[in-house]
């Protein structure tokens, strides 16, 4: 698989995001579990949509979502020049660098939603953040993911409390670190919060964080163009209530500045996710 994924990130761009757009309407046509779980998802969050809406939404979703797999190959096989090529506009960078200068720390909140994976090499260009790795289950995909880690200025912790000391000590010293916040987690690491219509587990470890060191917390994303022209990076400032000793209105506040960030492209979230599995009423949304 190592070798395959080689030679498939050598591919050309645009070669890569129409194949990828073609496994998406695959997975719609065949009414696969990725399209059900989107579909539920979706018809959660946005229940405005009429029929029609949630079925062409879900269809721009899947499709969405697997260039964004896809593209991921490409940005881990290329070196980082080449996603910084595909950066076309940064809204927002002088928030970071605000941020940056204030040396209270950075931590950024990056949801799964647009092609996250092209983030790295532009943080990469500002400053040399502390982000917690966790190895892949596949041998090959593993190795070939932490050689695209390895080329970037880049400390790896582990997704463990050697890893969350790592970072909270690097915030202290004015340091920047990157947190993927929207997981279902286990159940000793979240509290229930609104997260689009439903009262979902969600992941304290952001929160905490952010309240004990009093650092700068922004949002980042990475939104592909309609025309695939390429990407615009966003910088978001979020509220400082997310800075709250109150854990309950920190997560709640992250939850929705959250999805402030992915509205304004929710096509390209990661919406086959099955994000409400672990709901306050203990309903699952995803049985028949």
């Amino acid at each position: 698989m190592y070798a395959a994924l080689k030679k498939f990130a050598l591919l050309p761009l645009g070669i890569i995001q129409s194949i990828a757009k073609a496994v998406g309407t695959i997975l719609f046509i065949t009414h696969s579990s990725a399209r059900k779980t989107t579909e539920i998802n979706l018809k959660s969050a946005y229940p405005e949509l009429s029929t029609l809406e949630l079925k062409q939404l879900s269809k721009r979703s899947l499709k969405s979502q697997c260039m964004t797999y896809a593209e991921s190959v490409k940005v881990w096989g290329s070196p980082p020049e080449y996603a910084l090529s595909l950066i076309k506009d940064i809204h927002g960078a002088e928030i970071f660098q605000k941020a940056l200068g204030d040396n209270k720390g950075v931590l950024a909140a990056v949801p799964h939603f647009g092609t996250w994976e092209i983030i790295n090499a532009w943080l990469n260009l500002q400053t040399s953040p502390t982000i917690m790795y966790k190895p892949n289950k596949n041998k090959d995909i593993d190795r070939f993911m932490l050689e695209a880690r390895q080329r970037l200025n880049t400390t790896l912790v582990p997704t463990d409390e050697t890893g969350v000391r790592a970072i909270f000590k690097y915030l202290k010293q004015g340091g920047c670190s990157v947190i993927l916040p929207d997981h279902v987690p286990k159940p000793s690491g979240g509290i229930y919060s609104p997260f689009f219509g439903q009262n979902t587990l969600s992941s304290t470890l952001l929160s905490k964080l952010a309240s004990k060191t009093q650092c700068t917390v922004i949002g980042l994303s990475c939104i592909r163009r309609d025309d695939l022209s390429g990407f615009d990076l966003h910088v978001y400032e979020l509220s400082k209530d997310i800075l709250s000793k109150d854990l309950q209105v920190s997560v709640d506040t992250l939850n929705k500045e959250m999805e402030r960030m992915i509205n304004a492209a929710p096509e390209q979230y990661l919406w086959s996710y099955k994000r409400f599995r672990r709901l306050a009423d203990k309903k699952n949304l995803y049985t028949n």
